[in-house]
């Protein structure tokens, strides 16, 4: 054996594995599983970690935990794709003309009760996109979106515009919002009393106060955004409206609906 093994350089250890395993059955249900797990890894390009392939598993009636989904990563040869922790600068005070109405109170029990909105900027190209994401904080379901290439008031109004829309024109909602330029403007805040909206603004230079938007753009930049970005805005257009319509809304799991999508959180109120 040891001959052979030099001869067809062949490492001695695989040989006493195949020794192992050549008569034992095969698993059919972990094989099964396997696949699986291959395949919903795939699905948000690589980066569904162990509690989100354990929710989609379960949703498909296997047993598998938290756990018992780590172990299937490992065998099938797949990791998450994710960043590293970021860290925020402290507020320095609060803004006196619009507070802090929502003050961190991130639970709510319906739709259309409080909206977040924020920008995050994305390569295109040559250059740098922007784009503007409304949530509704019941499922943090994404209900309005813009994206340019300048960061104005344009951008955010688009955004604000598309959620009221599509949310039936809703009449008091909160929107909540950090105190960049674009949302402090005089043209935003008239289409907010126009809208007849509440506005809420987080305290300065405090991210930890729109958390959930954040959430929103890790996981877009970590799950699905292209190492090198995109080759042009219409490109990003496309590829990210894909993103935050259809993946981020109706097929990824999220923690805060018990690993529901968004969509689903709002379809189980209705039922």
């Amino acid at each position: 054996m040891v001959s052979l093994c030099d001869i067809f350089t062949l490492e001695r250890s695989r040989y006493y594995y195949w020794l192992n395993v050549k008569d034992k059955p095969i698993d059919l249900d972990k094989a099964r599983q396997l696949d699986m797990v291959k395949e919903f890894h795939q699905d948000p390009r690589g980066s569904a970690g162990a509690r989100a392939i354990a929710a989609k598993l379960t949703k498909k009636g296997e047993k598998v935990g938290r756990y018992k989904a780590a172990s299937l990563m490992k065998d099938a040869g797949v990791e998450s794709r994710q960043p590293g922790q970021h860290k925020y600068k402290a507020a320095p005070k609060e803004h006196v003309d619009i507070p802090n109405h929502l003050s961190r109170e991130f639970a709510v029990t319906e739709p259309n009760q409080v909206w977040c909105g924020d920008i995050t900027f994305i390569w295109a190209g040559t250059c740098w996109v922007y784009l503007a994401v409304v949530i509704d904080l019941f499922s943090r379901r994404v209900v309005g979106w813009s994206m340019s290439d300048s960061p104005n008031t344009e951008l955010v109004a688009k955004a604000l515009t598309m959620a009221y829309l599509i949310r039936g024109n809703p009449k008091g909602v909160m929107f909540h919002s950090d105190q960049g330029c674009q949302y402090t403007a005089s043209k935003y805040r008239q289409l907010i009393w126009r809208y007849q909206l509440k506005q809420s603004m987080s305290r300065r230079g405090n991210c930890w106060d729109n958390a959930p938007m954040e959430r929103v753009f890790r996981s877009l930049k970590s799950e699905w955004v292209p190492e090198q970005g995109y080759g042009s805005l219409d490109e990003a257009k496309t590829d990210i409206g894909e993103f935050l319509m259809g993946y981020y809304n109706k097929r990824r799991p999220h923690s805060y609906n018990g690993y529901l999508t968004p969509v689903e959180s709002e379809a189980r109120l209705a039922g």
